[in-house]
């Protein structure tokens, strides 16, 4: 049975089969594995949580929340965690089992991670559209890779994947809400308020996310609900994706969307762990807007972030804006989704945006004169 860590964080790369033979019942593998998993987690840190500079005659304080420091490098290692302990916790998760899941990204490479902690195989069903740095990244913590032709493709073929090899689909489009503890026990809503206790306004007057499963959002919303705090919830959703119609719509009938330009939110169809009740406010953002905001946090912070976060931060300036406007004091949080290097050959690079019919330059104005004059004004020439 291998769920003992090394000491590297990485879990190793031999198994151990020999449970059975050792005497170990399935209760005593998935007592053992919650351990693993939960001490894991207490050995991690917290993410950090920068203030973000910006001008102080403003009256607002930006704080990033940066989810590209967890050992799987992304904002899904919170995500990956829970949905291993929920599978774990369900006795979906056994010794022998396979761990499957439809992702084209960061989900799948910190379940990889998680599942090579335990000793478990994983396969990763993906869009054959999915950039080889993603694939590389789960391969490095000993998953596999399925791709398939079209991105609507991924959800019949994870559960056929796991039908046939004595797996476990994990499907994080559907438990990202419900494996997350939203009352606190550490998830990320309740590690923002800690973190913020001794800050000036140390209750934000909003956090701006993105969505990919809508889990994150669901989360921080019932949290915010829960614990009675006035912060609002905004919600950032890609060109093309179907959340942002079904929020405003209210209903599952919403015409399917197109698949995603930026990797890690936004999909073709609503999910059913995105919750719009829970949300306040939407923005749909263009996808160049995306990509002007990423790397405009370069210059402003010294921060090397994906392209999700570049969305949330389109959200967060014209909120800002609104709050100049209003001559409003407060706070403002948002999350570092993932790190800047792993879209070195693509989003970062000038060729592959011109084959993607990407231009950053005019929402860059934006962004410029925003930053000159503290007004949001849209308009791209």
């Amino acid at each position: 049975m291998k769920i003992e860590d090394d000491g590297n964080g990485d879990g190793g790369n031999s198994r151990d089969t020999d449970w059975a033979g050792r005497g170990w019942s399935d209760r005593d593998w998935a007592d053992q594995a919650i351990r693993t998993i939960r001490a894991e987690n207490n050995r991690s840190a917290d993410t950090h949580l920068y203030s973000v500079p910006l001008p102080e005659h403003w009256g607002v304080q930006l704080y990033l929340k940066d989810e590209s420091t967890h050992r799987s490098g992304s904002l899904k290692h919170r995500l990956a965690r829970s949905l291993f302990l929920f599978g774990l916790v369900n006795g979906w998760i056994r010794a022998d089992t396979t761990i499957v899941e439809a992702s084209s990204g960061s989900t799948a490479v910190s379940e990889a991670y998680f599942a090579q902690l335990l000793g478990l195989p994983f396969i990763a069903v993906m869009a054959r559209t999915t950039s080889q740095e993603k694939i590389d990244l789960i391969e490095q913590f000993g998953g596999s890779c399925l791709l398939v032709e079209h991105a609507s493709d991924v959800y019949a073929a994870a559960e056929e994947v796991a039908a046939t090899c004595n797996g476990h689909y994990m499907d994080q489009f559907t438990y990202a809400e419900r494996a997350t503890d939203w009352r606190g026990n550490n998830n990320i809503a309740e590690s923002i308020f800690g973190q913020l206790q001794l800050e000036e306004h140390p209750v934000p007057d909003w956090i701006v996310v993105g969505a990919g499963t809508g889990g994150t959002s669901a989360t921080i919303g019932r949290y915010l609900r829960y614990h009675s705090h006035p912060t609002r919830l905004l919600v950032v959703d890609p060109e093309n994706s179907a959340f942002y119609p079904g929020w405003r719509g209210g209903t599952d009938g919403v015409p399917a969307g197109l698949p995603s330009r930026i990797e890690g939110i936004g999909r073709p169809r609503l999910e059913p762990s995105f919750v719009p009740s829970v949300i306040d406010r939407m923005v749909q953002v263009p996808d160049a807007a995306s990509v002007a905001a990423m790397r405009h946090l370069s210059d402003l912070a010294g921060l090397h972030a994906g392209p999700s976060t570049g969305t949330n931060l389109w959200g967060v300036w014209q909120t800002i804006a609104g709050m100049v406007a209003e001559g409003r004091k407060g706070s403002i949080v948002t999350l570092m989704c993932d790190g800047g290097e792993r879209y070195a050959g693509n989003y970062y690079n000038q060729d592959w945006l011109a084959v993607q019919g990407l231009d950053p330059a005019p929402y860059e104005a934006v962004i410029r004169r925003f930053f000159d004059t503290g007004r949001w004004d849209p308009g791209v020439a």
